[in-house]
């Protein structure tokens, strides 16, 4: 059994002297984040910053199309894309559209665990945004993106991992060291992106079924009940009705919010959107 605690001095030691370098926000994420936030673009020049990358701009029409955002008129260029959907819906698909990018195995061997981290994140994306669909002071872009970047950290304990053959001839361990690690690296990596307090919260709490929100309910909140629902939660100490988050989004532990209604519909087409 590897030492964590070494692993982690190491792997923040690799950081720290730019030995292992943490997973980067494209170019054109951080323009159209700092072209929002300044609050004094327009569509068509956020639709310029997008159309610098090709295959984001495509990937945005298409998204704008979809049956989640399509009106009656269907959209065939950027500006109306960006006018129609808005620009902070924009910023938070681009930076949400470019995730997949981010999660690339830099080795064969870890290649199906950087793709299983993948598709439950997705997973993970599409049932925090229904789940936030009843939740007013809560945005469900931001929610759809706390699901995709919650396990961010993951991926620098990979790249890691592929220096130690323990843990990448042993899935277990690998498992039990993400488990562990992910929490504080992943708050490290929003941190460096300036992602605001709402959402670093989530990588460091999403493993922690004693997280008790201030309020009505976060992101944080929202993540945790996804997990529970997609049957991801490791920690069986727990029984569902303890958990405080579920009290915060007023959820029944019998009720299985995938079976609603209409609701596995919403979360196909979401994942969908990450699987073109």
């Amino acid at each position: 059994m590897i030492d964590e605690k070494q692993f982690l001095s190491d792997l923040n030691e690799a950081i720290d002297s730019n030995k292992l370098t943490l997973p980067t926000l494209p170019e054109v994420a951080l323009k159209v984040r700092d072209a929002v936030e300044q609050e004094m673009s327009s569509a068509n020049e956020i639709a310029d910053i997008i159309a610098s990358d090709a295959a984001l701009s495509a990937r945005l029409l298409q998204v704008a199309n979809s049956p989640l955002y399509r009106g009656r008129v269907p959209i065939d260029n950027l500006q109306m894309a960006v006018a129609r959907l808005g620009v902070r819906l924009v910023r938070s698909l681009v930076i949400s559209l470019i995730m997949q990018q981010i999660f690339q195995a830099t080795n064969d061997l870890l290649d199906a665990k950087f793709h299983q981290i993948w598709e439950e994140s997705v997973q993970i994306a599409a049932i925090s945004r229904v789940l936030s669909y009843n939740l007013d002071h809560l945005d469900k872009e931001q929610a759809m993106l706390a699901g995709l970047i919650h396990n961010i950290g993951a991926l620098p304990v990979l790249a890691m991992a592929e220096t130690r053959d323990e843990l990448v001839q042993d899935a277990a361990e690998l498992d039990r060291v993400i488990d562990i690690l992910s929490p504080q690296i992943g708050q490290r990596i929003l941190e460096m992106w300036d992602f605001p307090e709402s959402l670093i919260t989530v990588p460091a709490n999403f493993l922690n079924l004693q997280y008790e929100s201030d309020g009505d309910g976060d992101y944080s909140d929202i993540v945790l009940v996804a997990r529970l629902q997609a049957n991801l939660n490791h920690n069986t100490d727990f029984e569902m009705p303890d958990v405080p988050a579920m009290k915060k989004l007023g959820m029944e532990p019998e009720v299985n919010i995938i079976e609603i209604e209409g609701v596995a519909e919403d979360i196909q087409n979401i994942e969908v959107m990450f699987h073109n």
